[in-house]
């Protein structure tokens, strides 16, 4: 489904005698209103509908831990202007170069429910990410829609990015948090590909978004545990991965 990634491009070229032009930022991080305009106009039910699916997620089979602690569904579209194209559903493939701790097989979950791949709210959604993506656009028609819970407890906390500091092997990845109860930790961090941080943030409200340019930076997440006074916790996310389809280049 993947691809590994490519050399990072250097700055755009500029008329003779002048400098390059700067590239953009390889990161954004924006708040929950950027989202929620988008979602303006849909039914308010529709959204609701979609956050409650993440109720439903079954357990990721390919942790190898005693406890699942991570639950998770997964589907891919090709992007259309502004219509999305629910691609046949298949394995997840991320190459062990990108991914230590599962990369280098087929990684087969659980597919996304219908009505969450049909919905307004995931396709209102996904057009507002490409739309923000921090750099060129051109040629990446393709994306993977991936709904995570990680839970915590007492006894065991989740690991939300169980390979450590990594990319995913993409053009582009959103990270969207849809639901933080009764956690702490789960800080996002991103690191220039010297691995020194460059960004740190704890998403905190609900559709609070980072978009990335996974060829230019690496990114990690903290251990999730309960709050103080919690038995157990939850940490629900969207996450979008962008990429050029078969026949748009390689990455």
């Amino acid at each position: 489904m993947t691809s590994a990634p490519s050399r990072v491009p250097g700055p755009a070229a500029a008329p003779s005698g002048q400098p390059p032009v700067p590239e953009r930022p390889p990161f954004a991080h924006f708040g929950p209103e950027v989202l929620a305009a988008a979602l303006e106009g849909h039914p308010a039910d529709s959204f609701a509908q979609f956050t409650a699916s993440w109720d439903d997620l079954p357990a990721d089979a390919h942790l190898g831990t005693d406890r699942p602690y991570r639950f998770r569904r997964y589907g891919s579209f090709r992007i259309h202007g502004d219509r999305l194209e629910r691609l046949p559903h298949a394995a997840f493939f991320q190459d062990r170069s990108v991914n230590r701790v599962h990369g280098g097989v087929d990684r087969l979950f659980a597919p996304l429910a219908d009505a969450v791949a049909t919905g307004a709210a995931l396709h209102a959604i996904v057009r507002a990410l490409h739309e923000r993506l921090p750099g060129p656009r051109a040629g990446i028609d393709t994306c993977g829609v991936h709904q995570i819970r990680v839970t915590a407890t007492v006894r065991a906390e989740g690991h939300p990015a169980p390979e450590g500091v990594h990319r995913d092997g993409h053009a582009y990845v959103a990270q969207v948090l849809i639901r933080r109860r009764d956690v702490r930790g789960a800080e996002s961090c991103l690191y220039d590909l010297q691995e020194r941080p460059v960004h740190r943030a704890l998403l905190t409200a609900p559709l609070e978004t980072i978009v990335l340019d996974d060829r230019r930076v690496l990114h990690g997440v903290s251990p999730v545990r309960p709050a103080p006074g919690a038995g157990s916790g939850v940490r629900d996310m969207l996450l979008v991965d962008f990429f050029p389809g078969a026949g748009a280049g390689s990455e």
